[in-house]
């Protein structure tokens, strides 16, 4: 399953051992639009129930950024409420993808990672990174907030971490501040060591029970039943902030800079 290259594509693949991988990309730092979402929520729904698939990996294109959040043209691109809730939703569809997949999933993230990339990274359920892949939620710099990711990057590294991001929404904060705050697992120096951190977990996983790895991550992801409608709730709180003037004021200076 992918979507066009000139306007980003997820691509997926099921190795002989049953390793899943699922590649996203984009030509903008790996952004985000609605389209590239959809396709990504239904490319882990779909890889994760096939039964030749024992673990997945999630990725995405390049050497440079892991995912640069939400697309700025297509924020400003939203006109109504529906549209608005509906382009949210999709970041919802996928941290509920992620989530819901019987499967674990290893997150790879091998640059810097913004706003909806932070919390993709948060909802894979292990995550290895190299020492580029800083962190930021940029949100309340264009005067939204990351409502709908919120949750996600809570669960992982506490609601003091998370709301340190959110706050000090134009700061970076390094690979190793997301290593110690719990979500990275492990920080490499390049992405060759990350690859091959990953190839050995993934083949010892896809070697292991599938049942106790399914009832491992229900154990982990508990708590979390009622995320279908809250992320949805937090989409339509994000798709009505970005219609206001102060938001498109400050996403015009941020794409002006």
């Amino acid at each position: 399953m992918d979507a066009p290259h000139d306007d980003g594509f997820v691509l997926n693949e099921i190795t002989e051992s049953g390793i899943g991988i699922i590649t996203f990309g984009h030509p903008m730092s790996n952004a985000l639009p609605g389209h590239i979402l959809q396709t990504l929520a239904d490319t882990i729904t779909e890889i994760a129930a096939d039964e030749r698939t024992k673990v997945l990996v999630l990725q995405s294109q390049g050497s440079k950024a892991f995912c640069a959040g939400a697309s700025f043209d297509e924020l400003m691109s939203i006109q109504d409420l529906d549209s608005g809730l509906e382009f949210f939703s999709g970041f919802a569809k996928v941290i509920n993808a992620c989530r819901k997949a019987p499967k674990l999933i290893i997150g790879r993230v091998q640059g810097r990672a913004v706003g909806g990339g932070v919390g993709l990274a948060s909802a894979t359920d292990y995550c290895l990174a190299t020492t580029m892949a800083d962190v930021k939620l940029s949100e309340l710099a264009v005067g939204i907030g990351p409502f709908v990711v919120g949750p996600a990057v809570e669960r992982k590294i506490g609601l003091s971490a998370m709301s340190e991001l959110a706050i000090n929404a134009s700061e970076w904060r390094s690979a190793q501040w997301a290593k110690e705050k719990g979500l990275y697992t492990e920080i490499f120096e390049d992405e060759q060591h990350l690859d091959a951190a990953i190839q050995t977990l993934s083949t010892k996983l896809a070697q292991s029970n599938p049942e106790a790895m399914s009832e491992l991550k229900k154990i982990f992801w508990q708590g979390t039943e009622n995320w279908d409608d809250l992320l949805l709730q937090r989409a339509a709180i994000s798709g009505r902030l970005v219609l206001s003037e102060f938001t498109r004021n400050a996403i015009s200076a941020f794409k002006a800079k």
